[in-house]
């Protein structure tokens, strides 16, 4: 099937005005556009209301209109099959149901790229097995080592939750994150007694002092871009022993706490070097078996080149990622690319 560029445009305009519907059309196919000939790339998008706002912005499906992309919303009152055909399914939504429905369409359209793997997703969307394979890769390189806080995992009864910090030997201050990672609220507790109040399932996480910055690290493919955020300040000995209580954070890290230009000590500020990130986002695309993620990671005060990574988020707020538009309409460009010469190659 061949598309006109007035069938495009009519294309689009249906699409922007029914986000909710999904439309026929093609998959890679030729199409005249200015002059040039470009492949069309179609990828079919699943999120929630507040990621397409955040998400899909008018600059992105501008400059990816332009690059021969067009976002098509879809129809989740009808079978996936039906629709499309898509060069790429992109998808953020939660539930079994859903979940099954992806692996299913992975099965029999092989063809399409999904982004990404349900079963993938779900391994950080546990903080028992997000940092796994952080701290199984045991990173050390010329540039410095990544790892992961020592970390215990309760279940259950608020009331042990004390005698089982002694005995995995974690120390005070203690970070304690939900379980299930669909949540960006935390907890600092400051002495053993608080311990009780807080409420499992949960992640306790030994604080490790950073200087009050963290670096995220966003992922799109092979792409890294990296962006400080303000994170929670040091604790001084002093004041871990003055302090008592559990104090809770809704959300520690936002786009507003930005720290890229605050006026900072320059060992705090100075970005992971980038060879270090580079290896480390390769290794962890294998590892996770992930195109899209980032990484929260902090440097310990006082080193220079011992790092942690404190958190792992699937598909995250792209939308707050300088320059995100181009860097994530490359990356579907080159995944469809890469796509259609296998295709071609396998061809008789």
């Amino acid at each position: 099937m061949r598309l006109t560029t007035e069938e495009m445009i009519g294309y689009e305009s249906e699409e922007e005005h029914e986000m909710e519907s999904s439309s026929s059309c093609a998959s890679i196919v030729e199409l005249g556009f200015q002059e040039k000939s470009m492949k069309v790339v179609v990828v079919g998008y699943a999120l929630t209301s507040k990621k397409i706002k955040s998400f899909l912005q008018p600059k992105l499906e501008g400059l990816a209109r332009n690059k021969g992309i067009f976002f098509v919303a879809i129809d989740q009152t009808r079978p996936l099959s039906d629709q499309g055909p898509f060069d790429i399914v992109l998808h953020k939504l939660s539930g079994k149901e859903w979940q099954q429905i992806l692996e299913d369409y992975r099965l029999t359209h092989p063809e399409v790229t999904v982004l990404d793997p349900p079963g993938a997703i779900q391994l950080v969307y546990n903080r028992q097995s997000m940092l796994q394979d952080v701290a199984d890769l045991d990173f050390s390189d010329a540039y410095g080592t990544v790892g992961v806080p020592k970390q215990l995992v309760i279940e259950k009864d608020p009331s042990s939750i004390s005698d089982a910090v002694k005995k995995a030997g974690l120390a005070l201050p203690l970070v304690a994150k939900p379980l299930v990672a669909k949540s960006h609220e935390l907890s600092l507790a400051y002495d053993e007694y608080s311990l009780e109040k807080l409420e499992p399932p949960l992640v306790l996480q030994e604080f490790v002092n950073h200087g009050g910055v963290l670096f995220k690290v966003y992922i799109v493919g092979d792409a890294i871009k990296v962006v400080r955020r303000f994170s929670l300040p040091d604790v001084s000995k002093r004041e871990l022993s003055r302090s008592v209580g559990v104090f809770r954070f809704p959300r520690v890290s936002s786009a507003a706490q930005s720290a890229d230009d605050a006026d900072l000590d320059p060992c705090i500020a100075e970005l992971p070097p980038r060879a270090l990130l580079e290896r480390l986002a390769t290794e962890l695309r294998r590892r996770l078996g992930l195109h899209l993620f980032n990484l929260d990671m902090i440097r310990e005060h006082g080193t220079k080149d011992r790092f942690y990574v404190i958190d792992i988020n699937y598909f995250p707020g792209y939308g707050k990622m300088p320059e995100y538009e181009h860097i994530f309409t490359d990356f579907l460009l080159n995944l469809a690319k890469s796509k259609y010469k296998k295709r071609s190659t396998s061809l008789p």
